[in-house]
């Protein structure tokens, strides 16, 4: 049981702080994801950013993905065979669901990022973040979308997930980190003291605080770095 997102990520970060991940760059998956993100992020002093995903219903059937779309420039479009087959849809079939889903992609895009680009991740340690697992789905749909952005290396952290999750996750990300695996999974907020759900402006607010923290952190970290430099100056020139 957690107290709330923020102790979740706060354990998280503890736990993944002893691994010394290089480059680490910490995606949230809103709006959950966020809280619990933004604590991770404070610990390892890595920027914060957000995946979003829309998922593309199957006809008659909006529940079952039979893809789902991630942002970025350009969106992936990460395809679910196994519907897709089981459904018999085309190419054309596939285009008009996946186009039916864009403009809410694109709203949740200039909500919560406006015109930025999401941050690049050519190159670094990805941990994406969730406030818990039930299924997984959103979040293989999203390794294997940034698999494509060429990453070092991808890390899924959780709080919590079924232990059957955790398993269908691991060959998905090079390191799959969760807290608590109950063997008998009951609703994700039965794991949490306090689990409210969160609104669009709640989540602009953390991302907002996590970028000035991050920034005030790294202002501190450039002017002890500067300060032997100033004193060694002072000396010489007197």
């Amino acid at each position: 049981m957690f107290r709330d997102r923020q102790e979740a990520g706060q354990k998280l970060g503890v736990s993944l702080e002893l691994l010394q991940l290089k480059d680490p760059i910490v995606l949230a998956l809103p709006r959950g994801g966020v809280p619990v993100a933004a604590e991770v992020a404070k610990a390892l002093n890595a920027p914060l950013d957000l995946v979003i995903v829309r998922k593309v219903g199957a006809p008659a059937n909006p529940e079952l993905a039979v893809a789902a779309i991630v942002d970025g420039d350009p969106p992936d479009v990460v395809l679910n065979r196994e519907i897709v087959e089981a459904y018999a849809l085309d190419d054309d079939e596939l285009r008009v669901l996946i186009a039916q889903e864009r403009p809410e992609l694109e709203r949740r895009r200039t909500a919560y990022r406006g015109k930025d680009l999401p941050l690049s991740v050519d190159g670094k340690t990805v941990i994406l973040v969730d406030d818990g697992a039930a299924t997984g789905t959103t979040m293989k749909v999203a390794i294997r979308a940034l698999k494509r952005r060429a990453p070092r290396k991808i890390v899924v952290a959780l709080p919590v997930a079924p232990a059957d999750t955790v398993d269908e996750l691991a060959p998905e990300a090079d390191l799959t980190i969760c807290l608590n695996q109950p063997a008998r999974f009951r609703t994700l907020s039965y794991y949490y003291g306090n689990f409210p759900q969160l609104t669009d402006s709640e989540v602009l607010d953390i991302m907002a605080l996590a970028a000035q923290a991050r920034g005030g952190r790294r202002n501190a970290g450039e002017r002890r770095h500067s300060a032997p430099h100033a004193a060694n100056k002072s000396r010489h020139e007197a």
